[in-house]
């Protein structure tokens, strides 16, 4: 039996205070049966790591450099999340593809970069609605888990897999359960010609999950848990999702 992960994406969201607030919330609501985690932006890590000392929720970042270190002004390195005590980065989100023009490679070279310095890589695959209606939703997301597999080869086994299918991200739009489970499935085996570890692996849900929908999702057989962005900026839809996923 996979635990569940839940892990809330703040995405460009926050200050000083209203993290604050978030974090003693979070605090105040746990601990759950699921494996929690916040990624938060750059600048509040580390005052995230002290408000989160001795609590069961685990914290990252929402992105990293491909680059071990150098001259890249703007950028930072998975050392560089390491040493701050980050457990897991998302990289690859549909919004830096989007927006960022990165590609599946540059992907796969983070997740590696993310692996060599013992932060684990939350790789997010997903379609456009275009892809969707053209029925290329296997064919996109295929394409992008296999430049990942490609580059991490046997170390494959360690990364986390979310699935966001990018018509369904901040529109109030969610893929119904049996639809995410049909993708989901998809990439486990996919997964499963890649590494022996692809039963152990978990692959999250990320679109426009929020407290009414949570439970029919991590009912499904491949959804492992979720990737939360909206929702995650609520303590209490948060933490109801996060119950979801016992």
């Amino acid at each position: 039996m996979r635990k569940k992960l839940v892990v809330g994406n703040w995405k460009m969201h926050g200050n000083r205070a209203s993290n604050a607030a978030l974090l003693a919330g979070l605090r105040e609501a746990g601990p759950w049966s699921a494996d929690v985690a916040v990624c938060v932006p750059f600048p509040y890590i580390t005052e995230t790591a002290l408000a989160l000392t001795g609590q069961a929720i685990a914290f990252g970042a929402q992105d990293c450099s491909a680059h071990e270190q150098g001259a890249f002004t703007g950028e930072v390195s998975s050392a560089m999340l390491a040493d701050l005590g980050c457990r897991y980065v998302i990289v690859g989100h549909s919004e830096r593809r989007a927006f960022h023009a990165e590609s599946d490679q540059l992907v796969a070279d983070k997740a590696k970069a993310a692996l060599a310095h013992g932060v684990t890589p939350i790789v997010c695959v997903g379609e456009t609605l275009a892809e969707r209606e053209a029925g290329q939703t296997e064919v996109v997301v295929k394409r992008q888990l296999a430049a990942v597999i490609h580059t991490l080869t046997h170390c494959i086994g360690e990364i986390v897999l979310a699935y966001e299918p990018v018509w369904a991200i901040g529109t109030g739009l969610t893929a119904s359960p049996e639809q995410a489970q049909s993708v989901h499935a998809v990439l486990r085996t996919q997964l499963q010609a890649a590494t022996q570890k692809a039963d152990a692996m978990r692959i999250l849900y990320g679109g426009s999950v929020k407290p009414d929908n949570a439970a029919q999702l991590f009912a499904m057989p491949d959804i492992d848990g979720g990737l939360i962005g909206g929702a995650a900026l609520k303590a209490g839809d948060f933490s109801v999702i996060c119950r979801a996923a016992a």
